[in-house]
């Protein structure tokens, strides 16, 4: 699975503030990604996600982990949906 991150250089000037949230997103991401990627591979398939963190303030690691946490699991459910439609 491929994947990006990205944020808002409206919302956040400083390249150091981006570059955090970034950062943080990369790490929620590469700790909860196995799951996913086994699904995946399981079903044979392939994926690229990017995502776009949207708020004002930097949130904290915790928040990020749980905002990626759902997500990981709402793409999950959509690879096992399209999957089961296709069979």
């Amino acid at each position: 699975m491929q994947s990006g991150f990205g944020t808002s250089a409206k919302k956040f000037k400083r390249a150091v503030e981006r570059n955090r949230i970034k950062r943080l997103m990369r790490e929620a991401y590469r700790l909860q990604k196995k799951s996913l990627n086994d699904t995946l591979q399981n079903r044979d398939r392939s994926m690229a996600a990017f995502f776009i963190y949207t708020g004002n303030t930097i949130d904290t690691y915790d928040v990020i982990y749980k905002a990626m946490q759902a997500c990981l699991k709402k793409l999950e459910k959509i690879v096992n949906e399209i999957t089961d439609a296709d069979s």
